[in-house]
């Protein structure tokens, strides 16, 4: 099985967002709030994270309903690649179906996008 999701958004629809600290709060996992408080929350990187977890959802075909956005972190390893962490009730169906992950990100200076590729082995 292989199925692709993609997402992209405008940064300033996120700058707008952040504006409301309960935003941040609602959107991003504890270690994904703490590397973007690293990143000063540059715009940028919380609208790359915000369109992965999107696209994420696009990819394993479920949409967003059920689960919280807060339950797919995308973190960085040391060489600054993209991965996902999850939690709760994703964890459960990642692992109920072998699913396996590879993430990535761009942006400009007005758009952010992720595309995510879903497979199982």
């Amino acid at each position: 099985m292989m199925s692709v999701g993609t997402d992209i958004i405008e940064i300033e629809r996120i700058e707008n967002s952040m504006k409301n600290k309960k935003f941040l709060e609602y959107v991003f996992g504890e270690e994904e709030y703490e590397m973007l408080k690293i990143k000063n929350f540059s715009p940028q990187s919380v609208a790359a994270n915000f369109c992965a977890k999107e696209a994420f959802f696009k990819s394993i075909g479920t949409g967003i309903r059920g689960y919280g956005l807060k339950n797919v972190q995308v973190l960085r390893d040391e060489m600054g690649k993209p991965y996902f962490k999850f939690s709760g009730k994703v964890s459960e169906e990642v692992e109920k179906n072998g699913y396996k992950f590879s993430v990535s990100l761009s942006h400009s200076k007005n758009y952010a996008l992720a595309t995510v590729l879903c497979y199982t082995e």
